[in-house]
């Protein structure tokens, strides 16, 4: 099992409240973006660093702007260098 990443587990958390909100089990959404199964639960445990495509499909699948999923983190992360 992977290691759990904190700065992924609001993603993982708007993914799994959306699902569930939308009637969808893991199986219906891996179905809807083309993920395998395995993948979504890793992105809802704060497992998986997720690629912008893969951030696209699971939006297009809840229906949300991909902005919606990203809504949880601070908008500067603890850290960060600035550019």
């Amino acid at each position: 099992m992977a290691a759990v990443d904190q700065d992924l587990i609001p993603l993982g958390e708007a993914v799994r409240r959306l699902r569930k909100a939308r009637g969808l089990t893991q199986e219906d959404l891996s179905g809807l973006t083309e993920l395998h199964q395995n993948h979504i639960g890793g992105i809802e445990r704060g497992e998986r660093n997720v690629t912008i495509k893969t951030v696209l499909a699971l939006a297009h699948a809840l229906k949300v702007p991909p902005a919606e999923l990203l809504a949880g983190y601070p908008l500067r992360l603890e850290g960060a260098k600035d550019g």
